[in-house]
């Protein structure tokens, strides 16, 4: 028994270097070409036959071969694994508030899979393996990185459009930024299509891999930059004209303005604007009457103010000038009722910091 396996053992490389996954047609081609003779599988191919005909004398020749053989063939299953695990990577479409349209969410792990795959594609193009499968291998690279660049695209597009969208949402807005609007509204009709094709596509390198998508998400890109610039500029036009504005962060500044009809709506962002300001008395036509500190002390203005048909700015700036006026005039009355009242009397009728200055 022995002998006979010393014998075999001589049989294991060969048998080994044929039995290669991946052996292919041009490979046994290759084998036959180096040694001389026809060596290919055919029925009743046994390893007895391989013997007859001489191989063993040629086993350098059938390693070599077979280790390309096997080298090539986990190019391609490389490959054909990569495109499989692409099926089931599929966007997850969220409704976007109440703009009857989507965000794309979930594609964490697709990006994860994306950089994974595109350091394997890019390793294969270097293989001395490769060329079986060159154009396979530069077409799915290709694929991967016009993945790659639409996802960035897409992702870019998706912040500034998801900020943009309530605010240019809003009428008054609308009518105050005209040409930023029709820019925007531009992109947002843009971003509605693809949206919609993707809900209805779903799987992720089906829709980014797709042709002139790319293109159109930095066309969005270039045009919401714009937009942005030009609300950055109407922002800080508004601030020039009343300074306390900065106070406000971009976003609370943008709800009052988008919303200027409502006067009352500037409210929660008083204490912001004026430092000992909580709220204002609004009569029943929105004219203001009163202005009511943090602790509840009510000082009523000197004139009222009307803010119909005016810009938020303007008649805030007429609000900063009554409360300067208001004050003077509450201090010289403090100081007046002294002589009238006790003091007692007085120091409970009077705003606590007309007390603390007119004693």
């Amino acid at each position: 028994m022995k002998g006979k396996i010393e014998d075999f053992s001589g049989h294991v490389p060969l048998a080994v270097s044929l039995r290669k996954e991946g052996m292919q047609e041009r490979h046994w081609n290759a084998i036959s070409e180096k040694v001389g003779f026809d060596i290919r599988p055919t029925e009743g191919f046994t390893l007895t036959t391989v013997v007859e005909k001489g191989m063993l004398n040629h086993i350098e020749t059938a390693e070599e071969i077979g280790e390309k053989a096997y080298k090539e063939y986990n190019i391609e299953k490389s490959l054909i694994n990569m495109q499989k695990d692409w099926e089931d990577q599929n966007f997850n479409l969220i409704d976007f508030k109440n703009s009857k349209t989507y965000f794309i969410a979930g594609f964490e792990d697709a990006m994860t899979i994306l950089d994974e795959h595109i350091v394997t594609t890019q390793a294969m193009t270097f293989s001395p393996f490769k060329k079986p499968f060159e154009d396979k291998i530069e077409e799915w690279n290709t694929k991967l990185m016009t993945v790659s660049d639409t996802l960035e695209e897409w992702v870019r597009c998706q912040g500034q459009w998801m900020y943009l969208q309530p605010i240019f949402d809003s009428p008054d807005i609308m009518k105050q930024l005209p040409q930023e609007s029709k820019r925007f509204k531009s992109v947002d009709s843009s971003w509605r299509h693809i949206l919609t094709n993707a809900k209805e596509v779903k799987n992720i390198m089906a829709i980014c891999s797709k042709e002139g998508l790319k293109e159109k998400f930095q066309e969005a890109n270039k045009n919401l930059e714009i937009v942005q610039k030009g609300l950055a500029d109407y922002l800080e036009k508004k601030r020039s004209n009343f300074a306390r504005f900065y106070f406000l962060s971009n976003d609370e500044l943008l709800e009052i303005l988008s919303q200027t009809k409502e006067v009352r709506n500037v409210r929660p962002h008083l204490r912001k604007v004026f430092e000992a300001i909580a709220d204002l008395e609004f009569m029943e036509d929105d004219t203001m009457v009163a202005m009511i500190s943090g602790e509840g002390e009510k000082v009523d203005f000197v004139k009222k103010i009307d803010p119909k048909d005016r810009n938020v700015e303007f008649w805030m700036g007429d609000v900063e000038r009554m409360m300067t006026t208001s004050v003077r005039y509450v201090f010289k009355w403090a100081v007046d009722d002294y002589l009238e009242r006790s003091r007692n009397e007085w120091i409970l009728n009077h705003p606590g910091m007309c007390v603390l200055n007119c004693s």
